[in-house]
């Protein structure tokens, strides 16, 4: 029965969201792309924006071009630099507080998803002062428009830059959460390929999958997508299979840079309309509790999650790994859609295991099993469309395989 309700509530939130008002990012595209910064800020009647970032990119120099770019346009703004790899709740309240504080009338977020999130955080906070971060956490809670928002990511993975969520993690509970809401979106999006030259092959590797999996459980998911996510997700697929590798092999190709993160745009808009599903929400358990990298986590159980889906995925499977070039053109019509389905899911484990991905975890603790298996059910269900609803049981089989493949 509990299947039934979940499908029936996923029938009508569908339509539900038909009414609501979509839409993306607007991208800047292309190296050196980090200079159209003032323009949109002028257009947009932007005078102190708030420049939201991690202390690694400051070391690495990064951040001082985009300071630079600032200065030369005699733009007053404000540096926030301590966001952390999974953004908590006091680093959001310490993010608008300084933006209030120092009298800011934009954001920008330069970084991976965490400084991307936390600064989503902190602009519900702006516009929604009364309401706490774990209030405003679940689905459509910030309702107001957030102030100008520009969003440049690090890394090819994400898809925060075009994404209705922001991830959190309640550093009293260790619990992971997003909050959820159209107007997160953010306004523009600078996709700029420069800014990821040389990024470390792990973070790469981890990122790239990321936005491999937000693509793919898009593509799965049974409802809430359209013409267009769909359309979305099988580019990103293909341009991830295409050049992740080339990308991660040398850090210093600016084709494959930019083309992972047009894949990371168009993955994150896919999910963004389509929905996630139990990948990401077991993912979340793990960077709640022992900081795993979102990434490295979505990697790891992209494939288990997949295999144990069966029958119920093989057809859309099949189609991914036709998109992906997996299946030579005298196999496409021979192959059946479960041989294609697996040949699939033994590509994403043959491209973990050659890029240093591991298989399994060995962070995951029996006692903490229970309580991943409640976050996760909560998450998941009776929001997430996915192709199997998984019931605790359910859960609690992938988490130990996760163990058991350490």
């Amino acid at each position: 029965m509990f299947n039934v309700f979940c499908r029936v509530f996923q029938f009508i939130f569908n339509y539900g969201a038909l009414l609501l008002p979509w839409r993306k990012a607007f991208p800047a595209e292309g190296p050196g792309s980090i200079r159209n910064i003032p323009e949109l800020l002028k257009k947009n009647k932007v005078k102190k924006p708030l420049l939201v970032t991690d202390n690694g990119l400051v070391k690495a120099g990064i951040v001082q071009k985009v300071i630079e770019i600032l200065v030369n346009a005699q733009f007053a703004y404000v540096l926030f630099s301590d966001v952390e790899s999974n953004p908590s709740i006091n680093t959001i309240d310490k993010i608008q507080n300084l933006y209030l504080e120092s009298g800011c009338d934009g954001l920008i977020a330069l970084g991976g998803g965490s400084s991307i999130d936390a600064a989503k955080g902190a602009g519900a906070r702006i516009v929604r002062p009364k309401k706490s971060v774990n209030q405003l956490g679940g689905l459509l809670k910030v309702f107001r428009k957030l102030p100008f928002f520009i969003a440049i990511p690090t890394t090819a993975g994400t898809g925060s830059e075009t994404t209705i969520a922001a991830l959190i993690t309640d550093t009293d509970t260790h619990h992971k959460y997003a909050i959820m809401d159209l107007n997160l979106i953010p306004n523009f999006a600078i996709l700029d390929s420069e800014l990821t030259v040389g990024l470390p092959p792990a973070i790469t590797a981890a990122t790239g999958m990321d936005a491999l999996t937000h693509a793919v459980e898009a593509y799965l998911c049974w409802t809430y997508n359209t013409k267009e996510s769909k359309r979305f997700a099988l580019d990103a697929v293909k341009l991830i299979f295409a050049n992740i590798e080339k990308a991660y092999a040398d850090g210093s190709n600016i084709e494959a840079r930019q083309a992972m993160l047009a894949a990371s745009y168009k993955a994150g808009f896919a999910f963004t309309r389509a929905g996630v599903g139990n990948i990401h929400a077991i993912a979340h358990t793990l960077g709640g509790l022992y900081n795993t990298p979102h990434g490295l986590a979505n990697a790891v159980i992209l494939p288990v999650v997949l295999e144990d889906y069966g029958r119920k995925a093989h057809k859309k499977l099949a189609l991914l790994a036709d998109s992906a070039g997996l299946i030579a053109n005298g196999n496409k019509k021979t192959k059946t859609k479960a041989e294609k389905a697996q040949i699939f899911i033994e590509a994403i484990y043959t491209m973990n295991k050659r890029m240093g991905l591991p298989k399994g975890f060995d962070c995951i603790k029996d006692e903490d099993i229970p309580k991943m298996i409640k976050w996760a059910d909560k998450e998941c269900n009776p929001l997430y469309p996915v192709p199997v609803i998984y019931n605790k049981k359910r859960f609690y089989t992938i988490i130990k395989k996760l163990m058991e493949n350490n």
